[in-house]
C-alpha cells in the first residue's frame, strides 16, 4: 500500500487547488467527496437501501438521489441522519482504503474535508492541513457558491474548528494570501513526502 498523506481543511480553504498541484507531480488522488457520490449512484447498494428506507420520493426523475431533499430530511430527523451515516461511512471508508491500496504513485493524497469530524486521521501516515482565516473562508465561499454570508457561517459552525484541525496537522499550508507561493510550498512538501514514503516512515 502506498504511503498515505491525508489533506483536509475547512470550506473555502483551497484544498482542491492544493491537491491538484500535487497531482501535477504525478501523485494519485483519492477524493472522499467523489467516493461519497459514487456509493449512492443509481444501481448501487447504497442507493437501494436509501430508497427502501425513504421511498421513491427521495429520487429525482432521472433515478439519481435527490440530495437536497435528503439533506433537508436528515437535518430535521437526527435518527435518520445517524442511520444514513451508519450506512454510508463504512462504504466510503472501504472504498477509500481500496483506492489507497491500488495507488501506483510513491505516495497518495487522500482528500477528506471532514477528516477531523469523522476521526479518520488514523487512515493516513501523515496529515496536511490547508489553513485559512474564517474571514477568508467566508469571502471565498460567498464568491464561489453565490450563497449568503449567514449560510457560510452555518456551515462553518457545523465543521471542526480551525484549532481542532491544526491540532492533528503534521504539515500546514497557509493559504490566505499569495496563491503564487502555493507551487513552491507543494513542491517542498512533495520532496519531503517522497523521502518519507521511500523510508516507510509513519508520523
Amino acid at each position: 500500500m502506498a504511503y498515505v498523506v491525508a489533506i483536509t481543511g475547512g470550506i473555502g480553504s483551497g484544498k482542491t487547488t492544493v491537491a491538484n498541484l500535487f497531482a501535477e507531480h504525478g501523485i494519485d488522488l483519492v477524493d472522499a467527496d467523489v467516493i461519497a457520490r459514487e456509493v449512492v449512484e443509481p444501481g448501487s447498494p447504497g442507493l437501494g437501501e436509501i430508497q427502501e428506507r425513504f421511498g421513491d420520493g427521495i429520487l429525482l426523475p432521472s433515478g439519481q438521489l435527490d440530495r437536497a431533499k435528503l439533506r433537508e430530511h436528515i437535518f430535521n430527523h437526527p435518527e435518520d441522519k445517524a442511520w444514513l451515516n451508519g450506512l454510508l461511512h463504512p462504504m466510503i471508508r472501504e472504498e477509500m482504503l481500496r483506492q489507497c491500496q491500488e495507488a501506483t504513485s510513491p505516495y497518495c493524497l487522500l482528500i477528506v474535508p471532514l477528516l477531523v469530524e469523522n476521526k479518520l486521521q488514523n487512515m493516513a501516515d501523515r496529515v496536511l492541513v490547508v489553513d485559512v482565516s474564517e474571514s477568508t473562508q467566508v469571502a471565498r465561499t460567498v464568491s464561489r457558491d453565490n450563497v449568503s454570508e449567514a449560510q457560510v457561517k452555518n456551515i462553518l459552525s457545523a465543521q471542526a474548528t480551525r484549532e481542532e484541525r491544526l491540532a492533528v496537522a503534521d504539515d500546514i499550508i497557509e493559504n490566505d494570501h499569495y496563491p503564487e507561493q502555493l507551487h513552491n510550498k507543494v513542491a517542498d512538501l512533495h520532496r519531503i513526502y517522497l523521502t518519507l514514503a521511500a523510508s516507510g516512515q509513519a508520523k
